[in-house]
């Protein structure tokens, strides 16, 4: 097998906590807490799990929007974690983000064709301004918008519009890997759909990686190829896509996919009550992050904390129960 194009390894990122008179610290967040996973060259793998449980600051972290507290990002074999300057505009080159909100993500005074341009030129791809004219019209086309719009503004396109403007910008710099953070969750069902639909196409055609976050398993399970469910900061269960959905090992991915309503008349899975809720990032439980909440806890989740171990071939689990 190929080296992957992405791996994480061990990665932590704590914010400060800041209070009193003089704005001491006075604790941190643990946002993301130890979390290890590869992405494959021409893969999609879906990020999941509740609001709050790090999967955002994971994708941010690999865009290197802040600096990460521990761990190694590597891209193609090349450590990004601790890149300067030059090697980061280099790495932006590689790894594009398509935003949760395509509302806020556009620059409301940009033309469209400066929106799409501008990648274009930081990043030198072309040498004159008919090839810049060019390159925007094609990226129109990719994404399924006619060229003439290029003269518009955001604020004269849909939501969904919009968010093909944001992938066709992601795309302009001719990307390995896409982090799409959430990039369905702002649009209509029918959009999202379409939205979906035009990535797996883009995907196929320009053999492109993608980490996808999301809460929404039943987008997941129509597009992913692998699924990382994460708690807290941890991930609890990774998983190819039909193993995780067929057969869920973690009691938390049980109860995340026992809220997916079931497409086929008549049918339903059998719900999976939490009691409780998600524990305070800054003062993490001891042992399994999961054990306040989880049905089937015994003595052993309260004091010793799980490792991802093989259960089933891909299948990758955080659990004591798991283990016997």
């Amino acid at each position: 097998m190929s080296a992957p194009l992405l791996q994480v390894n061990d990665l932590k990122k704590h914010f400060p906590l800041r209070g009193g008179l003089f704005g001491g610290r006075t604790g941190k967040v643990h946002a993301v807490d130890g979390v290890s996973f590869e992405v494959a060259r021409g893969e999609t793998l879906s990020l999941v799990g509740e609001s709050g449980c790090g999967k955002s600051t994971v994708g941010r972290a690999i865009l290197r929007l802040f600096d990460i507290t521990a761990g190694q990002i590597v891209l193609d074999g090349q450590r990004i974690d601790d890149l300067g300057p030059r090697g980061l505009q280099n790495m932006r080159r590689r790894v594009q983000v398509v935003f949760q909100d395509p509302f806020s993500s556009l620059n409301p005074r940009m033309r469209v064709r400066d929106i799409l341009a501008e990648p274009i030129r930081n990043f030198g791809l072309v040498k004159t301004s008919v090839e810049l004219d060019a390159r925007v019209a094609e990226l129109m086309e990719i994404v399924r918008l006619p060229r003439d719009a290029v003269s518009r503004r955001p604020h004269e396109f849909s939501g969904g519009q919009r968010q093909r403007i944001g992938i066709a910008r992601a795309l302009a710099a001719k990307p390995e890997l896409i982090v799409c953070d959430e990039a369905v969750s702002a649009l209509d069902v029918s959009v999202k759909a379409q939205i979906v639909n035009l990535l797996q196409d883009l995907q196929r055609e320009f053999g492109l990686a993608l980490l996808f976050i999301s809460h929404d398993l039943a987008i997941v399970e129509h597009m992913t190829h692998r699924v990382a469910v994460m708690y807290l900061g941890k991930i609890v269960e990774v998983a190819p896509r039909r193993q995780i959905f067929a057969m869920p090992k973690h009691p938390y991915t049980k109860a995340l996919l026992s809220a997916v309503p079931v497409p086929e008349p008549g049918a339903s899975r059998k719900p999976m009550i939490l009691k409780g809720d998600v524990p305070s990032p800054v003062n993490p439980p001891r042992g399994c992050r999961f054990h306040t909440r989880c049905p089937l806890v015994f003595d052993r989740c309260r004091a010793e904390e799980p490792q991802l171990r093989s259960v089933a071939g891909d299948q990758w689990v955080a659990c004591h129960l798991e283990a016997n």
